[in-house]
């Protein structure tokens, strides 16, 4: 059986491309079973219908996004891939 953060990729991954069916089947077991991952699973498809609906109110324009120093996005980066792994 699949751990939660694995569970947690394969509904991050299933919402960018579909997943085999064996995979469909054991994520949909897992969330039957963890309110937890439910949870995330819910809110990360609330958040790409807010995303796709209104596009627009999460942008950032240049301005913002020369806000940021190139150490703070390498910072941004690296903690983002330490989470994934």
């Amino acid at each position: 059986m699949l751990r939660c953060r694995e569970i947690t990729k394969l509904v991050s991954e299933s919402m960018e491309r579909p997943l085999p069916w064996y995979r469909r089947l054991e994520v949909r077991v897992h969330l039957m079973m963890c309110g937890l991952c439910r949870g995330f699973a819910k809110h990360a498809k609330l958040l790409r219908n807010a995303l796709r609906r209104h596009p627009e109110r999460f942008e950032m324009s240049e301005d913002e996004r020369a806000r940021l120093s190139s150490e703070a996005r390498q910072q941004i980066v690296a903690t983002l891939r330490k989470l994934q792994s």
